[in-house]
């Protein structure tokens, strides 16, 4: 089985964090979700090594996009109740998480180079609901 298919859902998970901003701000770019994805996959290494994640001086929007992700993935890790109070009952490893932002950020850095400044975000757009 490929990585996309076994890790289908908890990918479209952290992209539906991303996309529920970007339809809440239209002028949102790619390089947002980047850094988002950036700063969220430094708080998981730290917190997987115990140390303090780096501080990424992050704007709004990208603050707006992590905070969404990493609600998405804490869910998903069986920290934080998800959607309607859901428990996850199968959670997630740390490492199977980062995998998964690992995945998108390669994702975001493609679609960005293939169709500009909002490639990945329109393409995303069309497939999460």
């Amino acid at each position: 089985m490929q990585f996309e298919e076994q890790y289908e859902d908890m990918l479209q998970n952290i992209e539906f964090g991303i996309i529920s901003v970007y339809r809440d701000h239209p002028q949102m770019v790619d390089h947002t979700a980047m850094r988002a994805l950036e700063a969220l996959i430094d708080h998981y290494v730290a917190q997987k090594i115990g140390r303090a994640p780096k501080r990424f001086a992050l704007d709004a929007l990208e603050t707006a996009t992590f905070d969404r992700m990493k609600a998405m993935c804490d869910w998903r890790l069986g920290i934080e109740p998800g959607p309607n109070n859901e428990i996850r009952v199968n959670p997630l490893t740390v490492d199977e998480i980062l995998q998964c932002l690992k995945r998108i950020l390669k994702s975001t850095h493609h679609w960005n180079k293939e169709n500009g400044r909002r490639g990945y975000l329109d393409f995303v757009a069309k497939h999460v609901r």
